[in-house]
């Protein structure tokens, strides 16, 4: 059961601190436009990180072609379910990349491994209406084979990585497509979808390392956690600033339709590293754009497993039995943690519900965001005042919005104060890559702690009952 109303009692207490515009002041000083372009990092503490006006996010049916008579050159890396669409969910890159850039868009190459699956996709575009961005698109093998190919006409403005995270975000050779992109593309606008990695948690400085390329290279970078882009979340970020307020805690639940997912990595944590690091990185991110910086050391956690009696899932499509069973993902992990400004934190994610529809909550205090996967909700109790005020964003699409907002910086478009921005960096998506990780590792250790404590009690019983049978 659950419930989609998410009743919010709101307290916030202000910040000493003066209070300062949004982050889109963007030409203030070098830092700011580097933060605006993604090739930078702004930590900060408490709510103050980069933000964009929610009357600027504007759905996709009511926007307007970006301008121009030139090609806009872009690579897809990737042909799978984030680029090209799924019946699991409402991501497809492609599909608003049509939309932003009209004519002008041509995709000169799509690279996957899965030459059968990227050619399958390639046809189905250019049977469609959008042929003109896909008719001479070519597929490759590797990001390699497509450099020692490319005519100089085709050489990329923007390019999109939309492969599997666990074939990136590493300086391991075949794992290191950003290092790649670098190394043949120095400045080309770089759009990565989020986890930047699933891999061993010994290979995180190896992410950062890349986060520092990428700053070094004035890269316009953009990592696809798109939950901060809805309107709901901007509108939450402007009344915190407007009011000069700090955080003081978070409460953030994930709930997904399991029925729906149907991949088998994303049930084997050996490639998806469990649904924290894979899918609740979405509410871990979010989490620490409202609240800053978590102090890594203080994060507690436990988890449901799969071999535990309230574990059983009765819909899975998957045939679990093939995953090994230390590779088996936790069905529930609620985790608690400090923020460095001294807020608290909280998350609770779920693998529960049937059907496809899922059910997600923030409560920021003073804000509640409900559901924003399926219909945005947001309650708001301001200071000093019992009622509580709903807002609602029927036509919000945070996956056009990050896509919009970063073709807009490569294109330089706006020279106004509030002009689109970056609001994920590289090296800030690693944070919370480093506390996803962290959050998996203490619910492994509460497990562990649980089963030697089973083992340690068992033994102490066995033993007396031992000594009776010797006696009798």
């Amino acid at each position: 059961m659950t419930t989609r109303r998410l009743s919010s009692s709101l307290e916030m207490t202000s910040t000493k601190a003066p209070a300062s515009r949004r982050g889109s002041e963007r030409r203030g000083s070098e830092l700011r436009m580097r933060d605006r372009r993604g090739s930078g990092y702004s930590s900060g503490l408490s709510s103050r990180r980069p933000s964009i006006d929610p009357s600027r996010l504007v759905p996709m049916d009511k926007t307007s072609h970006v301008g121009g008579t030139d090609d806009f050159n872009v690579v897809f890396i990737g042909a799978g379910n984030i680029m090209f669409g799924s019946d699991e969910g409402p991501w497809n890159h492609s599909f608003r990349f049509e939309h932003k850039l009209g004519l002008r868009l041509k995709v000169v190459a799509i690279v996957d491994p899965a030459i059968e699956r990227a050619n399958a996709v390639l046809k189905k575009k250019c049977d469609s209406f959008v042929v003109s961005a896909y008719q001479n698109t070519r597929v490759f093998k590797t990001l390699e084979d497509f450099v020692k190919n490319m005519t100089p006409k085709e050489r990329p403005r923007a390019i999109v990585v939309g492969s599997p995270p666990m074939f990136r975000g590493t300086l391991q050779p075949g794992r290191d497509v950003e290092m790649q992109i670098m190394k043949h593309f120095p400045g080309v606008a770089i759009f990565i979808e989020k986890p930047i990695a699933t891999g061993p948690k010994n290979e995180i400085e190896e992410g950062f390392e890349i986060a520092k390329h990428i700053s070094e290279s004035n890269s316009i970078c953009s990592v696809g956690y798109m939950l901060r882009y809805l309107k709901a979340v901007q509108q939450m970020k402007q009344i915190i600033q407007e009011n000069d307020l700090v955080v003081m805690a978070t409460i953030a639940r994930y709930a997904c339709a399991y029925e729906a997912i149907a991949k088998p990595e994303w049930w084997d944590k050996s490639k998806s590293a469990g649904p924290i690091i894979e899918q609740g990185t979405h509410f871990c991110d979010l989490s620490r754009y409202f609240g800053g910086e978590v102090d890594i050391s203080s994060v507690t956690a436990h988890s449901l497993e799969w071999d535990e009696e309230a574990g059983h899932l009765s819909q899975m499509r998957v045939d679990e039995s093939k995953i090994a069973p230390e590779n088996r993902i936790p069905r529930v992990t609620a985790a608690t943690w400090k923020y460095d400004s001294g807020a608290v934190g909280s998350l609770a994610h779920v693998v529960t519900l049937q059907g496809r529809n899922y059910s997600c909550e923030l409560e920021v205090h003073a804000d509640g965001l409900v559901n924003p996967y399926v219909q945005p909700v947001l309650y708001v109790r301001k200071p000093g005042d019992d009622h509580e005020q709903m807002f609602t964003f029927p036509d919000d699409d945070p996956f056009f919005s990050e896509i919009s907002n970063w073709i807009d910086i490569i294109e330089d478009i706006e020279e106004d104060p509030d002009a689109a921005q970056i609001l994920s960096s590289y090296e800030d998506a690693c944070r919370t890559y480093e506390f996803t990780w962290a959050i998996r590792e203490a619910s492994e250790r509460s497990r562990a702690a649980t089963m030697a404590a089973k083992r340690a009690a068992t033994t102490v019983i066995e033993e007396p009952v031992a000594e009776e049978e010797k006696e009798a």
